[in-house]
């Protein structure tokens, strides 16, 4: 066993027990791969980033599941495939829920789309409600959702912004997100 080796082991050994830095050594090492190889399938950059970050997401809550017998990134590569399998098929769903309704069509044109008043103040209260929960989320979570989601900045902006290398800022979304998605579901 190589050097390389050992260290990825060992970093793989600290991630299992919840070390930040050792998450953020994996995505930095890993991310271009995947990414990469996304890229290649989908061949669209939203797309690729989307799933490899769901990619990431799922890996680091399933880390404990990983077997040293295997190859981290061919692990990481397998769980890609099938997040972007799960996508394809969520997508044709709903292409094929939505022929089913064009039959409609002409029901459809005459309805008005845009939103009731109801349907607005129910929108205000479920952004308040967000925007409470997301106070919640320690300062710097709270920085990097406000100026993805609300400024809809880009990775990049964002890391121009904190003056943070990319990945940073990739690992405090993803952490951000988990940390909400809790916050809600105890709600």
């Amino acid at each position: 066993m190589n050097k390389a080796e050992e260290n990825l082991k060992d970093v793989i050994a600290r991630a299992k027990t919840g070390n930040q830095i050792a998450f953020s050594w994996l995505l930095d090492r890993f991310w271009n791969e995947v990414y990469g190889f996304q890229l290649r399938r989908t061949k669209n950059e939203n797309d690729a980033e989307d799933i490899t970050v769901q990619t990431f997401s799922k890996a680091f809550d399933k880390i404990n599941t990983f077997d040293e017998a295997y190859e981290f990134g061919t692990w990481l590569i397998a769980i890609s495939k099938n997040i972007h399998v799960d996508l394809i098929r969520k997508r044709k769903k709903n292409v094929l829920t939505d022929s089913k309704h064009s039959k409609n069509d002409e029901v459809h044109k005459i309805l008005d789309e845009s939103p009731s008043a109801e349907d607005n103040l129910i929108i205000e209260q479920n952004l308040a409600t967000l925007l409470a929960h997301i106070k919640k989320l320690k300062p710097h979570y709270q920085k990097v959702i406000n100026l993805r989601f609300f400024n809809e900045m880009s990775y990049a902006e964002i890391a121009n912004e904190l003056n943070e290398p990319v990945n940073n800022i990739k690992v405090k979304l993803l952490r951000a997100k988990k940390l909400l998605a809790e916050i809600i579901k105890t709600k």
